[in-house]
Parts: C-alpha cells; structure tokens; sequence
C-alpha cells in the first residue's frame, strides 16, 4: 500500500513538474512572439516611410508655388520622425547605423527649419535646391536596399530575433541577410555625406570629432580590462571585443557580453579608452528605490569617468527606470555641449546606459564675453504667461554650431514646465525645451 502511494505521488510531482516546465516555456515563447512581431512592424513601417519620404522629396522639387512648400515640409519634417523612431525600435544597438540616423536627422531638420521661416524673404538658395535632389537620390537608394532587405525577410521567413541574438553574440556563422541588408543601406548613405555638408543640408558636420583625445591607444586586452572595471560580474573570457576598423568617423572599440538574461555593450574610444556610452538591456523590477537613491548611484558612475565640476540639472522617472543629466560648470555658466547622461535602474540601483559621447566629442570650451543685455532685460523676451522659477548663464550650441552665450529660464505655465534660451547679445529666443512636470527636478542639489 504505502509503496503505491509513493508511486503516485512520485507520479504527480514529475507530472507537476512538467505542467511547470511546459508552462514557463509557453510564456517564453510568448514574449519572443510579441517581441518578434513588434521588430517586424518597425521594420515595415520603416520601409513604407522612406518609400513615403522618397515620394515627398520628388514632390517638393515638383513644386512652383512657396505657398505649398512650407506644408510639404512640415510633412517630410513628421515622416523622418517616424522613421527615426521606427529605426529605434529595431535591435541595431550593435550594428554601426549611425549614417542613416543621420541622414534621417539632418533631412528633418533641414525640413523643420525650411519649413518655419519666412520663404518669401528668404526662399530656397540654389545650394539647398542641390541639396534636396541629391537628398531625392540618395533617398531612392535607401527604399531600394530596404525593400530587398524586406523581399528577403518575407521570401525566406527570416526572424529579427535571431538578428538580435547574432549581434549581441557576435555571431558570424548564423544567417545574417538582415544584418548585411543593412551593412548595405549604411554604405548606400556614406558617399552622399560630404555632397550634403556642401550644400548646407548636413547639421552635424562635426559634431562628433575625438582627435583631441589623449592617451595612447588601446589593444584587446586593454579593452576587457576597461570593461571589465564598468561590468565587474562579467568574466573576461565572455566580452566580445570588435574594433570599428579602418576609415571610421569615429574610431572606437565595442566590448559587448551575453550573460543569463542580460546583454550589455560598452563603446570606448580606441584613443585613450575613454568610455563613450553604456548599455545594459534586462528586465528591470517593481521600484524599491527612491529617485533620490538613484541620484546618488548616478552620481557614483558620473565620479567614475574623473570628470570635474559636473552638475546634475535633470532627473527624470520613467516607468522603473531613472535618468539623470549631468552638464560641465565653469564661472557659474553650465556648457550644455559637455553633457553626460546616466540611466539606473530602480530596483537594485545599477546602471543601465550612460552617454558621454556628447561631452568628449566637445572639449570643455571657454566663452570669454559677458552678457550684453542684463538678467531683467532677458527676461522681458519670455512670455508673459510663463512664471520663471530659476534662472542661469549657460552656453548652448545654436544651429549653425556656434557657441552662444545665453540666460537660461526655467519656467511653468499650468502644469507644463519648459527651459527657455534667451541670447544674453541680441535677445532672441534661441531655444525652448518642454520638460515634465513631474520629473524634472528644479531643486538639483538633491545627493
């Protein structure tokens, strides 16, 4: 009897245990699904925007009237928006994309501003007018390489979860048509570059420049020990070092790790190590601590880089995770082109992005000249509706990528808060950001 008995419940615990196992495998199945089918979307909707894009360009070349063209604009401005976002939602963290995003940028700020001024005082020049149809051509070469890359994925069935774990594994051997599909659309964007800087659409000619850099440059082994002081879980024997090779705009070295259910990447300067940006992709947690904690953790990673007088002006929640934005100080005037920004996760306090790129690429530059208009006189250029609540120097650059000295005014109206730039020379409004209420912190001394 007793030995039945023991049979049976031995019989229920392995049925138990299957139950279990069948279970976890079909809610893991589940997630890769919703995940699968949301890459495809984005790239679907990639696809048809710069088919759309293509089409809005040739349109606007097409046009004899200024009436239609600042519409069309605005347009193509909302199209590469969306492009650009669709390209986020895609796994391409470790695949060099950078040209395209550019190329995505630049259009849409090129759109953005044509589209707001006055074209009737200042119409296209001749240089802007190349500009767009070479921006038409090269337009026309990104739709055709998207949709073999599309044709590919729908005729083979290809999934963008194996694209995912090929580039976080480094893998050569796996089936990358995707990811060579876009190696393809990269090159495609390259050689247009130097014809767009000449003729004033390019907005970031050299926003990205490391040559100043000291140190000597770094190897392999250098590499892993520099990660391994950021991702000190990791073993050395798991880092994945590629080097950005020969001719890169930038030159850098990627340490990049897959451990259990967490992926992470590190770019660094390949002179001098210095460490560029941080990404550490898990899931994170319900909240167990304060965004103030979190600070504090932020301000630890901040310490790290070495980097002096960094003053945190921003903190931010969104849903678990915390962000933080730290800009260099000197003479009480905050350098927004020397920015570093740090995520932290809100459950344990580790740290899961961080982006010096924009401080290193823009060495901690002086501005020696004083305000030519007084704090009060800036003041009187902000809307009468807004309730400034702090105000600064700081140094912004503009869009010509010129440094300018401005007064900074945080300011409220109902329950919007917005940062409002105003040209401490002329007066003019040069900028206005549109923060969250709820997150943006006006009090920064909050260590």
């Amino acid at each position: 009897m007793f030995r039945w008995i023991t049979i049976s419940l031995l019989t229920l615990l392995v049925i138990g245990a299957a139950a279990f196992a069948y279970k976890e495998h079909q809610d893991k199945n589940a997630i890769l699904i919703q995940a699968e089918n949301s890459y495809q979307r984005a790239f679907h909707e990639l696809t048809s925007d710069v088919d759309t894009l293509h089409d809005k360009i040739g349109a606007t070349l097409a046009m004899n009237t200024r009436k239609q063209l600042s519409p069309q604009m605005a347009e193509i401005w909302r199209i590469t928006s969306e492009a650009s976002s669709d390209v986020g939602q895609l796994p391409l963290t470790l695949l060099p994309f950078n040209k395209t995003e550019e190329f995505l940028f630049d259009i849409g700020d090129f759109a953005y501003n044509t589209a707001i001024r006055d074209l009737d005082k200042e119409p296209l020049s001749e240089d802007e007018i190349a500009g767009l149809e070479e921006l038409y051509k090269q337009s026309g070469d990104i739709k055709n390489e998207l949709r073999k890359v599309q044709n590919m994925v729908l005729k083979d069935n290809l999934r963008w979860m194996d694209v995912e774990l090929a580039l976080a594994t480094n893998d050569e051997t796996g089936d990358n048509t995707i990811i060579n599909g876009f190696k393809t659309v990269e090159k495609s964007v390259d050689g247009y570059q130097q014809t767009n800087m000449e003729t004033g659409i390019s907005s970031r000619p050299d926003e990205k420049d490391l040559s100043h850099l000291k140190g000597e440059k770094i190897n392999k082994d250098k590499a892993i020990q520099i990660a391994q002081e950021w991702f000190g879980e990791v073993d050395p024997s798991e880092f994945t070092i590629t080097d950005s090779g020969k001719g890169a705009d930038i030159p850098t070295v990627t340490a990049s790790f897959h451990k259990d259910k967490k992926n992470g990447y590190m770019d660094m300067s390949k002179q001098g190590g210095y460490p560029l940006t941080i990404m550490v992709a898990r899931d994170v947690e319900d909240t167990k601590i304060s965004l103030n904690e979190a600070s504090n953790k932020a301000k630890e990673y901040v310490d790290k880089l070495d980097l002096e007088n960094m003053e945190l002006i921003e903190s931010s929640q969104y849903d678990n995770v915390g962000v933080f934005r730290y800009v260099y100080t000197e003479d009480d005037i905050r350098y927004y082109p020397s920015t570093v920004q740090v995520k932290v996760a809100l459950d344990n306090g580790e740290m899961l992005g961080l982006d010096a790129l924009q401080y290193y690429s823009r060495p901690n530059e002086s501005i020696n000249e004083e305000p030519v208009l007084s704090e009060e006189e800036a003041k009187e250029m902000i809307n009468p509706n807004l309730e400034v609540q702090e105000n600064y120097l700081a140094v912004i650059e503009n869009d010509a990528q010129e440094l300018v000295l401005c007064y900074e005014f945080l300011t409220t109206k109902d329950d919007e808060t917005y940062r409002i730039f105003i040209n401490s020379d002329n007066g003019e409004e040069e900028k206005v950001e549109t923060l969250n209420t709820s997150e943006a912190k006006f009090n920064t001394d909050i260590s």
